[in-house]
C-alpha cells in the first residue's frame, strides 16, 4: 500500500490575482486555502468592510508531491510562481495552516488578534508622542492602533502605527 505524502505549499500570484488563480486551481483538482480578514475600506465617502487577503498574493495547496502533477501549478492563470526548495515545492507544515483555520469565524474570515488588550498600558517609543504614556484602545486596519494618551491632563484619541509603542 502507497502512503499519501500530502503537504501544504505556498503559490504566489500575479497581482490581485489571487481569486482568479484560486478557481483556476479548484478547476484543476487541487484543494486551496484562501485565508481572508475584515478589512475596513473608505472609498468614495462611504466605510465599509470587506474581505481581504491576509496575505496579498499568496495561496496554500494541499498536494501529493509523489502522485498529483503539481508542475501544471506554475502555467495556471494567475499564477506567478509556486515556492520552491530547490526544484521540489517547500512543504508547509500542517500546524500553520489548522492555526489560521482555527482563527476563522462562522463566515470563514480570519479574527486579527493584538498583543494589546484594550485598557492595557502602553508606551510610545517613536513618532511625535515618543515617551508619552497612554491605553491601549484598539486595533484599527492593518498595522494602525488607537491610543488614548495623557496630553493636557485629559485623555486623546491618536491613531498610530503599532510599531511604535511597547507595553508600559
Amino acid at each position: 500500500m502507497k502512503r499519501v505524502s500530502r503537504h501544504w505549499v505556498v503559490v504566489q500570484t500575479r497581482p490581485n490575482s489571487e481569486r482568479r488563480a484560486m478557481a483556476n486551481l479548484i478547476r484543476q483538482g487541487f484543494e486551496v486555502y484562501f485565508p481572508v480578514y475584515s478589512k475596513r475600506r473608505s472609498h468614495a465617502g462611504k466605510v465599509d468592510m470587506v474581505a481581504a487577503p491576509l496575505f496579498p498574493r499568496y495561496l496554500f495547496i494541499a498536494l501529493d508531491l509523489d502522485s498529483q502533477p503539481w508542475r501544471s501549478i506554475r502555467s495556471t492563470f494567475g499564477v506567478a510562481q509556486l515556492v520552491c526548495y530547490g526544484d521540489r515545492p517547500a512543504p508547509l507544515a500542517e500546524e500553520i495552516i489548522a492555526e489560521l483555520r482555527s482563527r476563522e469565524d462562522e463566515r470563514g474570515l480570519i479574527r486579527l488578534g493584538s498583543a494589546f488588550r484594550p485598557g492595557a498600558r502602553v508606551r510610545v517609543v517613536g513618532g511625535a508622542f515618543a515617551d508619552h504614556f497612554g491605553m491601549f484602545d484598539s486595533m484599527g486596519d492593518g498595522e494602525r492602533v488607537a491610543v488614548l494618551l495623557d496630553l493636557l491632563g485629559r485623555k486623546v484619541r491618536a491613531v498610530m502605527n503599532i510599531n511604535v509603542i511597547e507595553a508600559a
